[in-house]
């Protein structure tokens, strides 16, 4: 605390000691100097042109519907393959563009380690859309 020399009293000085503060300031001034041109630098970039009264080509491609019997016996859309081609055909409709949709539907008494071969085929083939058909109630819908 700064006392005056002045005055024969000896009490505390009421000015503030500014020297500090211009410091501060003129530190601050010289960075914000520094930094402003900085932040100015823009890069051209080419935007695409939208037009809202567009709409996109939607292109639609069929579910495969896989059926996996008891035995490990495959359907291709109820048509029966062996090994070989279901891997073969697998490849293929991975490569599709966009990727169809793999419906996986298996009677109640196929063992799970059936069915996990088949979505593990299909995984190492390259598919990702996958799904599971089964029956609802009599009366209504079956279940994706």
């Amino acid at each position: 605390m700064a006392f005056s020399s002045n005055t024969n009293a000896g009490g505390p000085m009421s000015e503030i000691n500014v020297t500090p503060l211009v410091d501060v300031m003129l530190v601050l001034l010289i960075i914000f100097m520094i930094t402003a041109p900085l932040m100015s630098h823009k890069i051209k970039v080419t935007l695409p042109k939208a037009d809202p009264n567009e709409k996109p080509a939607e292109v639609r491609t069929a579910p495969i519907d896989l059926a996996v019997e008891q035995d490990g016996t495959i359907y291709w859309n109820d048509e029966k393959i062996d090994e070989p081609v279901y891997k073969a055909r697998l490849a293929t409709a991975a490569q599709q563009f966009p990727q169809p949709q793999l419906n996986i539907r298996a009677d109640k008494t196929t063992p799970y380690k059936v069915i996990w071969t088949v979505m593990s085929d299909a995984k190492a083939q390259g598919m990702v859309h996958l799904g599971f058909v089964t029956t609802g109630k009599k009366g209504q819908p079956g279940v994706e």
